[in-house]
Order: C-alpha cells, then sequence, then structure tokens
C-alpha cells in the first residue's frame, strides 16, 4: 500500500480537522453525556415571533370577551381549544397553511371529543389518565409523522389532557365541541388573514433564510473555520426553502424565488466561487413586497426542470411515515401514563398538569429530551413564582383575569423561540389561571400541586424515555447513509455522460443535496440516543464529503458557474 497522502481535488473533499465538528463526534461514545453547560442559554428569537404572538392574541381575544360579557368565562376551555389553533403553520405558503389549518382544528376537536366522551362515561382517575397517555401518544406520532411544527403536539396535548377531569355530561359535549369549531373557524380566519396584504411572504422569508445560510457558508470559503456548521446549517436551509416552495401554488412569484434558491444552492456546493454580499443583497431585497430580484447570470429556466420532477413524485404515506416513530410513541404513552399515576399517587388532584410535563420531554433522542426536562423544571419553577406575583391582580376582576391571560399568551409565544424555558415562565401561570375562569382557586394549593406535577412528571418522563429504546435510530442512519450513497452514485453517473437528459442533471442534484441533509439530520438524531450499536460515523464523515464534492462538480457541469469550466467538475468525480 502506498505511503503517500492522498490527493483532495476540491476543498470539500478534505478531511474535516480533528478538532472540527466530525472529529468531535468521532471522539465520543455518543449518547452517554448528558448536557448541562448550555440547556438554558438563550439564543436568538425567530424571525416571525411576532406572527403567533399577535395571531394568538387575535384569536383568544375576541371569544373569552364574548364569553366574559355573557358570564360564561366556565367555557373558555372549550372556546381555547379551537382558539389555540392560531399558533400554527405560520411558516406555510397560503395555498398550503389553509390545508393544514384545517386539518389542525379537526384534529384538536377530534382529541376533544375523545377526552370529552371519557369525561362523560367514567370518573375514574385511572381509566382518564390511561387515556389521556394514548391520546398524547397518538398526537406525538401525528404530529411528528407530517412535520406540523412547533408547538406540535404540546398543545393538543394540553387541551384534551385538561378536558379529561373537566366534570362533562353527554348532553354537553356537541355543545362544548360547537364551541370549539366556532373559535377553530376564527383561528383559522387569522392565520390566513395576512396573505391579503403579503400573498408570498412565507415563501418570500424561506427564500431570504436560504440565501443568507448560504451567504455565511461561502463566508468561509468552504475551508475555514466552522465550515462544516455553516454548510449543515445552510443546506438545511436551502431544502426548507424548497420544501416551503413546493407546496405554494405555481406562479411567477414562486418561479422568480426558486431562481434565487438555486443560487444559494450554487453557494453551498462552490463557497468559494460565490460573493456573500450579493447573496445578502438578495435576500434584503426579499423583505416586504417589493420585486423580487432576478439574477441576471441565470440566463434560461434550465435549472428548474428538477423542480417539476420532485412535484411529479408525492410524499410516503402516512403509514410508512408512521413505522420508524413507533419507539416515540411507545416511549410518549408510558411515560404519561406512569407520570399521572405517579401524580395520582402521592395525592395531586391534577394528575393532568404531570402527564402533559410528560409529554412536553418527548424529542427526537434521549439527550434532547433530557435538555428539554431541564427547561420545562427550570420555567415551570419561574412560572410558579411569576404566578403568585400575578394571581392578586387576578382576583380583582374578572376582566383583569382575562387581559393578564392575554398578556401571558402574547409572552410565551414572544419568548419560547428564544429557549423553551424562557416561555414557560408565561405558559405556566397563564396555566394555573385559567383554571380559575370557572371559580377562584386556592393559590397556595394550586402552586403546590403544580410543583409536584412538574416534578413527578420531568422525572417520571425522562426516566420512561431511558426505559424504552430507540434501536431503530441505528437503522435509520443506515437507511440514510444508503440512499446518500446511492444518490451520489445516480449523480456521478449521469455526470459521466456527454449529454444527459434535460432536467436529469439538476433533478439528480437536487435529489442528492436532500439525502445529504436527511443524513446529516438522521445522524445528528442517532447521536443523541442511548442503547445501541456503534455508528458508522467515519462512514457519514465520508458520504458527506463525497456527496457535497459532487455537488460542486454537478453546479461546474451545468454551467452554473460562469467562471469555472465544466470539465473540471467532471474531472474531480472521477478522482
Amino acid at each position: 500500500m502506498s505511503s503517500a497522502p492522498p490527493q483532495y481535488p476540491d476543498p470539500e473533499a478534505r478531511p474535516e480537522p480533528r478538532g472540527g465538528q466530525h472529529g468531535r463526534r468521532r471522539r465520543q461514545r455518543p449518547g452517554r453525556r448528558l448536557p448541562i453547560a448550555g440547556v438554558l442559554r438563550l439564543g436568538r428569537p425567530s424571525d416571525i415571533w411576532f406572527k403567533p404572538a399577535l395571531s394568538v392574541i387575535a384569536a383568544v381575544a375576541p371569544p373569552n370577551l364574548i364569553l366574559l360579557a355573557l358570564g360564561r368565562l366556565d367555557l373558555a376551555m372549550y372556546t381555547m381549544a379551537g382558539s389555540l389553533c392560531a399558533l400554527y403553520a405560520h411558516n406555510r405558503p397560503y395555498a398550503a397553511r389553509a390545508r393544514v389549518l384545517a386539518w389542525v382544528v379537526l384534529g384538536m376537536t377530534a382529541g376533544l371529543a375523545v377526552a370529552l366522551l371519557a369525561a362523560s362515561l367514567t370518573t375514574d382517575a385511572v381509566a382518564l389518565v390511561t387515556v389521556g397517555a394514548l391520546l398524547a401518544a397518538a398526537q406525538k406520532a401525528l404530529c411528528d409523522a407530517t412535520r406540523l411544527g412547533p408547538p406540535a403536539n404540546v398543545v393538543l396535548t394540553f387541551i384534551s389532557s385538561a378536558a379529561l377531569f373537566t366534570p362533562q355530561t353527554l348532553g354537553q359535549v356537541p355543545g362544548h365541541l360547537g364551541l370549539a369549531l366556532a373559535a377553530g373557524a376564527w383561528a383559522w380566519l387569522i392565520g390566513m388573514a395576512p396573505g391579503l396584504l403579503r400573498p408570498h411572504g412565507p415563501e418570500r422569508r424561506a427564500t431570504a433564510h436560504a440565501l443568507n445560510a448560504a451567504a455565511a457558508h461561502a463566508a468561509t470559503d468552504g475551508l475555514g473555520d466552522g465550515h462544516a456548521r455553516t454548510r449543515a446549517a445552510a443546506a438545511a436551509a436551502v431544502h426548507a426553502a424548497w420544501q416551503t416552495l413546493l407546496a405554494a401554488r405555481a406562479t411567477e412569484s414562486r418561479r422568480a424565488l426558486e431562481r434565487l434558491v438555486v443560487r444559494a444552492e450554487i453557494a453551498l456546493a462552490a463557497p468559494a466561487d460565490t460573493d456573500p454580499k450579493r447573496l445578502r443583497d438578495w435576500a434584503r431585497d426579499l423583505r416586504g413586497t417589493g420585486p423580487i430580484p432576478h439574477p441576471g447570470d441565470l440566463v434560461d429556466d434550465d435549472e428548474l426542470l428538477g423542480v417539476d420532477a420532485e412535484l411529479a413524485t408525492g410524499r410516503p404515506p402516512l403509514w410508512l411515515r408512521l413505522g420508524p416513530l413507533a419507539p416515540i410513541a411507545a416511549r410518549t404513552a408510558l411515560g404519561c401514563a406512569l407520570a399521572g399515576y405517579a401524580s395520582l399517587a402521592v395525592g395531586v388532584g391534577r394528575p393532568y398538569w404531570a402527564l402533559v410535563t410528560a409529554a412536553s420531554l418527548y424529542q427526537a433522542n434521549i439527550t434532547l429530551t433530557w435538555s428539554r426536562g431541564v427547561q420545562r423544571v427550570v420555567g415551570n419553577l419561574v412560572g410558579v413564582l411569576a404566578f403568585a406575583a400575578l394571581v392578586p391582580l387576578a382576583h380583582l376582576t374578572q376582566a383583569a383575569l382575562v387581559l393578564i391571560c392575554l398578556a401571558l399568551n402574547f409572552g410565551a409565544e414572544a419568548l419560547i423561540s428564544r429557549n423553551y424555558w424562557l416561555g414557560s415562565v408565561c405558559v405556566t401561570p397563564m396555566a394555573l389561571l385559567i383554571t380559575e375562569f370557572a371559580q377562584v382557586q386556592d393559590s397556595g394549593r394550586l402552586i403546590t400541586e403544580r410543583l409536584a406535577d412538574t416534578l413527578v412528571g420531568a422525572v417520571v418522563g425522562f426516566v420512561a424515555a431511558v426505559a424504552v429504546t430507540n434501536r431503530r435510530a441505528g437503522d435509520r442512519l443506515g437507511h440514510a447513509l444508503t440512499a446518500a450513497e446511492r444518490a451520489r452514485e445516480q449523480t456521478a453517473r449521469l455526470l459521466a455522460e456527454p449529454r444527459p437528459a434535460p432536467g436529469a442533471l439538476e433533478s439528480a442534484r437536487r435529489g442528492l443535496a436532500g439525502a445529504l441533509v436527511d443524513l446529516r439530520a438522521t445522524a445528528d438524531a442517532a447521536s443523541g440516543e442511548w442503547w445501541q450499536r456503534a455508528l458508522p460515523e467515519e462512514r457519514v464523515v465520508a458520504a458527506e464529503q463525497s456527496g457535497h464534492r459532487t455537488l460542486a462538480a454537478t453546479v461546474r457541469r451545468q454551467g452554473l458557474l460562469l467562471d469555472r469550466d465544466a470539465s473540471t467538475g467532471a474531472e474531480d468525480v472521477r478522482r
């Protein structure tokens, strides 16, 4: 065997430095260390934090104020079930948002219906906790399989679990469901209303985010410190932008945005040949409702032929997407059930708080579940203190109670994107005050029960997560690796052809980019999971490096980089 050092014709082919991101991953034993530092660190707020914050106020306020005027605040729980649907789908194009919000309203109402029926048929707390745990597992699995996005299953579980322990008769159920549907219809209108002013706002934001992320990677020239991190972030942003555009209606505006996302893809594939400032200027021009910039160096639409090919391929059926989520669903069911039973055992009068705490923990792997547990406990503890400070004001009048809850709704959505615990500081007192819509409660007892349920739910929920192993994470990583390697091989074969079919190379390039994004997400999820065989980390690194090298070669072959010879890219792949 030759001892000569390997040659890397393309910068993307060079191994990561020993101190880099992948080097650290190779030296660690995945999933064995539970993070402490950084779990509570505040991040930057979401770009659209104000949209769910304002939407939830607009959706919750009118029903609550109407009930306040009628002296029936005891019915507010049912209207809030529908109103809280306004929290969803703010990142989706309006055509897709209309469908998603409709399904959310129906799903929320279905969960509420099951809970109200159970509450009207039995008062056995153990049976009700069991029903709540099964509902929470189903909601978790469906939200993950459909990639619903935040706040995902937590709000659905909060409503259905609280309804389980609300006194109910069969005759009341239809009327209460009618209130939820009416408020849900109002929430649907609130969610769709911004489309009247900015009909392409979500697509423009997603494209701008992809351009900015690609500019951050281009600024490293593909070689600087942190280039692996910026490359992964840019690939995810570009992939998300394509998903957003593919969900939008086919219009000339969408076509113009697609051209810009192609430029972000090119920057991702060949960062050294990209001007970051130009990408940032395009991203800035996408703010507001001004004209969409047109990259003048794309002389035709050949590079968009792959979009039509992707539109022709459907998503896998729902049952196939649910299969890999079985361990997470089992964790949720077991953890929520045990948390509720433990709460009953210690004599807490509201076991659904422990159930919801457990349901809120479960993330993609054990490590993230631990982090969410720490954030939940800290946020609830601080939130209980906030409740103690606010409750005297809330007891002044029912109007004050409603207004304080509205302010806490806004605060929760404004803060939660910075860190989950910070949003929980507002969610906790809001949940406690909602219990007083029907009648004034003993504040000291509420505080004690909430603290007990938080600790019980977090501890029991995490223990259940550790007990229910997710060995499928390793299998999913193997499948993602195989898919990425096959996509690279297919793209390389097309590169070797003298005249590939129109659109074939572009379709293959975008398929490879999507496979690499899925590989990175799957590897990150598997690396935080416990009790599984060793992960093929070196193979993951090799697949990512060769895949990104092939992407760069494809860009050059397509002539999308005007200052590079197409033959250079094909030669890179052959090497």
